[in-house]
């Protein structure tokens, strides 16, 4: 009994939360070992349908770096990196999109159908949802710089009782061209300041934003960003995360949240509990 009771003090606990975030857009960056280990693809899955069933709208953006290095590796194509950029020529656009669009986003739209839940997979070329420019095109090729996000096609989805998934590619100017790589955090935060979704998380191998001396961040604003930045604190793949949280944040999204996707329903305790579990930038 006394088991049961405890069950439903959980319950109670989140209910205050239920209830502010009923009809609310959550954007999620997926990524990270949750979306490569079997058990954490599972747990991640329940995560989005106990969010979707109790009134939450979520909206996924994956990425799928290591898989594409895989792919290209296996084509004898080969990755090469500038600035933590991988350079994009036609061929290597094509297994993006290929594995991006038809490998990746159809596995988490599959998974997230098995649990019950209306997932759907679309890619940032579906109606001209993301545009973009050339980064800087003798450098990196078809890396692209996002100019613009039209998020229709996601609020009919959202309204239909779909579960968004998006696949980072971007459309480019004329037929026939091949469209762009996109960093699938920037896209994220693009996504999320377009539809002015409540929260933006960010699913990482960290957990969160740490200091010089490694001690965990709970809270950061822009000036302490920069200033993480300017002294090395804030490097490498860190960098496009908390970019992509002020992008949000500026653009109206309340809070934006770096969490450690290798927790356990790491989703839930993130949304559901007073401490959660992560970094808030806001």
């Amino acid at each position: 009994m006394k088991q049961k009771i405890e069950q439903v003090s959980v319950l109670l606990d989140a209910l205050p939360y239920i209830k502010k975030y009923n009809d609310q857009i959550f954007v999620i960056k997926y990524g990270g070992s949750a979306q490569i280990t079997p058990e954490l693809k599972e747990k991640f899955a329940r995560d989005i349908v106990l969010m979707y069933l109790v009134g939450i709208k979520p909206v996924i953006i994956h990425g799928g770096g290591k898989a594409i290095g895989e792919m290209l590796t296996r084509l004898d194509l080969g990755s090469h990196f500038i600035d933590g950029l991988r350079v994009t020529d036609e061929k290597v656009m094509e297994v993006v999109e290929m594995v991006l669009c038809g490998n990746i986003n159809k596995d988490i739209t599959a998974l997230l159908n098995e649990h019950g839940t209306k997932a759907i997979g679309i890619s940032g070329k579906d109606a001209s949802m993301i545009k973009a420019k050339p980064l800087d095109f003798d450098k990196y090729g078809y890396v692209g710089e996002i100019t613009k996000v039209d998020p229709g096609v996601i609020c009919n989805l959202i309204a239909e009782k779909f579960i968004p998934v998006i696949a980072p590619v971007a459309t480019g100017k004329h037929s026939g061209h091949p469209g762009f790589n996109i960093n699938a955090d920037i896209a994220a935060g693009y996504i999320a300041a377009s539809l002015k979704a409540r929260k933006i998380i960010f699913m990482t191998d960290t957990p969160g934003v740490m200091d010089r001396d490694k001690t965990f961040i709970h809270t950061l604003d822009e000036e302490k960003i920069a200033r993480l930045k300017n002294q090395g604190v804030i490097a490498g793949g860190m960098i496009p995360k908390v970019d992509a949280c002020l992008k949000a944040v500026k653009g109206g999204v309340k809070k934006a949240h770096i969490i450690d996707g290798r927790i356990e329903h790491a989703l839930l305790l993130e949304i559901f509990t007073s401490e959660g579990v992560g970094t808030v930038i806001k």
